[in-house]
């Protein structure tokens, strides 16, 4: 089992790294943009539509690594009052939870990538970017995410041994 918890946390970061990637490549797009609006009053076609969607995919990529870096919106009042059964028990519920949650959601954002790669889907814009590009960092991300959850509530159990 700590292999899996090796591989999934290296996975994690490697999947933090390319949101980073993704966030900084959506800056420069952006600068790119304002200075072909700018400078040379030219349009801009598929600039926004790329930003956003690499912004959403940063968002759903990094959440695996945010979770391994305990950086997801935490209230403590309560676990830190139950003590340390108390947390585990707590922090094993709620991770069972947010797992059941992102498995459904990895699942079902499965689907729709697959639809959209078999019927051949694009963006209803000038750019028509095929859809599956966008709709594959919701599984992916997601999925990753999952197994996170399944590597946190391992590292719970060890914790209580």
């Amino acid at each position: 089992m700590h292999t899996y918890v090796r591989v999934v946390s290296a996975l994690s970061r490697a999947a933090g790294l390319v949101s980073v990637g993704l966030l900084v490549a959506a800056l420069l797009v952006v600068c790119q943009m304002v200075a072909m609006r700018y400078f040379l009053r030219a349009s801009t076609v598929w600039q926004t539509e790329f930003v956003v969607y690499s912004i959403v995919a940063a968002t759903f990529l990094g959440s695996s690594y945010v979770l391994l870096q305990k950086g997801h919106v935490n209230v403590d009042l309560l676990p830190n009052a139950l003590g340390t059964r108390g947390r585990v028990a707590l922090e094993a519920l709620s991770g069972f939870l947010s797992l059941v949650f992102c498995a459904l959601l990895a699942w079902s954002g499965w689907v729709h990538f697959e639809e959209a790669w078999s019927r051949n889907w694009t963006t209803a814009t000038v750019w028509a970017l095929p859809l599956w590009i966008p709709l594959l960092p919701l599984p992916l991300g997601i999925g990753l995410l999952s197994l996170q959850y399944v590597a946190e509530l391992i590292k719970l159990r060890d914790e209580l041994r």
